[in-house]
């Protein structure tokens, strides 16, 4: 076999595992029903305020279902020796660990593309609803808004789970990878964060590149993509938006080294 045939092989495997296991149903009916909760709390009567209710809550549960996906889906092949069995076979670490991120990307998506796809459903049987997010003028609701969102989130589910495989691959016991994945997820969602502000209010950073550095944290690119992408026609006439450029930069560089990590760590003795 040659080598897209041993990463599809990987792949496949993966992705069985992955779908037997009840863990994963009960992870996505979680997530969904948060999800869900949170859409019925807000009560939101448009496509772009359903947006922004749902903007911060993803920022905090795709990276977490990302980790709770994938921090083992490497050291699970390592504590049952399933690993060094592959090793003795014609199989490459980039096949490997391509495999396994496919495998585990292919039954990740969906839990999080599809309940925020229904959740718009909201929106449809509420009925149309007038939007004034910005009081200085009247702004626009379209469904096409609410999908850019659910695309970008998906980018930011898979570079997550990128970061949730790369954990897996260094991590050399249960204890460490759980470790490794809560410090990581503290990061993303708050330590990246308030270290920007911290350096903002330190005078370390001035404002002209603030955009740049605050794409550093894979939270904040997805921010930022997210306003310049899908809510930035909206506010465009009241304050600059940040240049998608740098968040796009970031969650590739973050995509790439996260595999590159994996792959390097997984089949270091």
């Amino acid at each position: 076999m040659n080598r897209p045939d041993h990463l599809l092989a990987v792949a496949q495997r993966e992705f069985d595992t992955v779908v037997r296991a009840r863990t994963v149903l009960l992870l996505g009916a979680g997530y969904a029903a948060v999800l869900f909760g949170l859409v019925a709390t807000a009560g939101t009567g448009g496509y772009l305020p359903l947006l922004l209710d749902l903007l911060t809550p993803a920022e905090a549960l795709v990276p977490l279902l990302a980790f709770a996906f994938g921090y083992r889906a490497v050291l699970s092949d390592a504590d049952s020796g399933e690993l060094e069995t592959i090793r003795t076979y014609p199989v490459s670490a980039p096949a490997y660990v391509g495999g396994v991120f496919l495998g585990r990307l292919v039954g990740f998506v969906p839990i999080v593309v599809v309940p925020m796809l229904l959740a718009a459903l909201a929106v449809v049987l509420g009925g149309p609803a007038e939007i004034t997010v910005v009081a200085a003028h009247g702004t626009v609701d379209a469904p096409a808004l609410y999908l850019r969102f659910v695309g970008l989130t998906a980018g930011f589910a898979v570079v997550s789970l990128a970061v949730a495989v790369a954990v897996s691959a260094v991590a050399r016991s249960a204890r460490q990878a759980l470790a490794l994945a809560v410090v990581v997820f503290v990061a993303f969602v708050v330590g990246f964060d308030a270290t920007i502000v911290a350096a903002l209010s330190g005078g370390l950073v001035d404002t002209d590149s603030l955009s740049t550095v605050a794409a550093l944290s894979p939270n904040s690119a997805y921010r930022s993509l997210v306003y310049a992408l899908a809510v930035g026609e909206t506010y465009a006439r009241s304050a600059p938006l940040a240049a998608p450029l740098p968040g796009a930069v970031s969650l590739l560089l973050w995509l790439g080294g996260s595999i590159a990590v994996a792959i390097r760590a997984v089949w270091s003795d």
